[in-house]
């Protein structure tokens, strides 16, 4: 392949929210930048499948009423949110106990439990300060402690834990046992609080992007073609003097500044010249994504709200342990998103995977789950090029011996992603707040020494 050779003020590695909410504002602000995305496609975390003919969120998915940053990119590229259905009563399923109630279907017993531990976690969450959570005093204290140790220590109700151990899935993808409680604490302040993280109207699940996340990804793209190159894979980052060179694939690119806009554990699969700092080098081995997969289960029309149901389900099923209503409208498709814990579904065949899925259905929504008309699902895990998802499983005393790395610039090498996010971190907002952070420090250390040119209009 015939290498090009270009020269650019900056390079931004990775498109997704981050990368080119970074390079939207540098563009703006007259610098020229140049975005190198190793995928066939842009978006990252964010990616689109379809079932019956419905494109669906395969990845990221919801955004919250306070998300501003998003609400600002949808309003500007003419998008549109719908919001999560959640009329009726949800299901629970623990032990093979299947109950639907309006409110929380647990025991009445356990959601004075649940309700016991959510408050002695959200007490905590509130004492830590908004940014640069690991200055608090007994942030190494917590960080020594998996968010499971702490519910051993706090007697947590055995369906406390399921029921905390799914949220931990959900977010983090990795159970309670694997997660640094100060992590937990650190990741459900910057979203509001437990109570905003987990509601559905008002909450962190209140509405989806119509035609899916990434069709809307893609047309922020197109507003900075021809400076996005996908198919380009990043293998070397030569820091020379004031001059940054980044090596991909088929291009190679000199420029001022880089922003890496990766998570932190696939800044190791990029060689750096001169190497790393350890602190650096720690965080991308300690900071590994988890995994999470997705099915999606279609039918003629949604069933289940003739029940009053609101599709919403949580288990401690070995394959199913969440689903949510994402069906079009009430006359169908009906379409399940159907949340798997890849330890029971990434290492089987896609019949062996439908079977397992379909057979939870059916025990939480009768026999009525086995008339489908389409099957598809997606496996973070199992991705071939960035594997991992959708957060960083952050193991204990892994946040305050690397955390404070995250963002901290390496010469002229500089750090985005939705994890470096003081607020709404985790999530599409924070990824494009990350984005904005990195672009204005950059953009600051090139108005130093250069004044830029006319910003461009078609930038924004």
């Amino acid at each position: 392949m015939t290498t090009v050779a270009r020269s650019v003020d900056v390079v931004i590695v990775g498109a997704g929210l981050a990368g080119l909410s970074a390079a939207d504002q540098l563009t703006h602000d007259g610098y020229k930048v140049l975005v190198l995305e190793g995928r066939d496609r842009v978006g990252g975390r964010i990616h689109t499948t379809s079932v019956a003919g419905v494109p669906v969120d395969a990845g990221a998915t919801w955004v919250a009423p306070d998300h501003t940053a998003m609400h600002e990119l949808i309003d500007r590229l003419g998008g549109l949110t719908v919001p999560q259905f959640h009329d009726g009563k949800g299901l629970i399923s623990f032990r093979g106990r299947r109950r639907a109630e309006s409110a929380l279907a647990l025991a009445p017993w356990v959601v004075l439990d649940l309700t016991r531990i959510m408050g002695a976690l959200q007490k905590i969450v509130d004492q830590l300060p908004t940014e640069d959570a690991h200055t608090h005093p007994r942030a190494a204290e917590y960080d020594a402690l998996s968010l499971g140790a702490w519910l051993t220590r706090k007697r947590a109700l055995q369906d406390t834990r399921k029921f905390i151990d799914m949220i931990s899935k959900v977010h983090w993808g990795a159970p309670a046992g694997d997660i640094s409680l100060f992590n937990a604490l650190r990741y459900i302040k910057t979203l509001g609080g437990l109570e905003h993280m987990m509601a559905v109207e008002g909450g962190d699940q209140q509405d989806r992007i119509f035609g899916t996340v990434h069709t809307l990804v893609a047309r922020f793209a197109d507003t900075l073609s021809p400076r996005v190159i996908v198919n380009a894979p990043v293998h070397r980052i030569t820091t020379h003097g004031d001059t940054v060179t980044v090596d991909a694939e088929g291009v190679t690119v000199d420029a001022r500044y880089v922003i890496v806009a990766t998570a932190p554990t696939h800044r190791a699969a990029i060689t750096f010249e001169p190497a790393l700092p350890e602190q650096h080098r720690g965080l991308s081995r300690t900071w590994r994504l988890g995994a999470l997969s997705k099915a999606f289960v279609a039918y003629d029309r949604p069933f289940w709200r003739d029940r009053g149901l609101s599709g919403e389900g949580v288990s401690d099923d070995d394959t199913v342990f969440l689903t949510f209503d994402v069906s079009p409208g009430a006359d169908g498709p009906g379409i399940l998103m159907v949340f798997c814990d890849p330890r029971g579904f990434d290492a089987y065949d896609r019949d062996e995977r439908s079977k397992r899925v379909l057979a939870h259905l059916v025990h939480l929504y009768g026999a009525e789950a086995l008339k489908l008309i389409d099957y598809q699902d997606f496996s973070w895990g199992n991705d071939t090029f960035a594997p991992g998802g959708p957060n960083p499983a952050v193991a204990p005393k892994a946040w305050t011996t690397f955390g404070r790395f995250l963002r901290e610039p390496v010469g002229r090498v500089h750090w985005a992603g939705t994890e470096t996010a003081d607020e709404t971190s985790g999530t599409m907002n924070g990824a494009i707040l990350s984005g904005h952070r990195a672009a204005t420090d950059v953009a600051q250390l090139l108005a130093a020494t250069t004044q830029p040119a006319t910003p461009t209009p078609s930038a924004r």
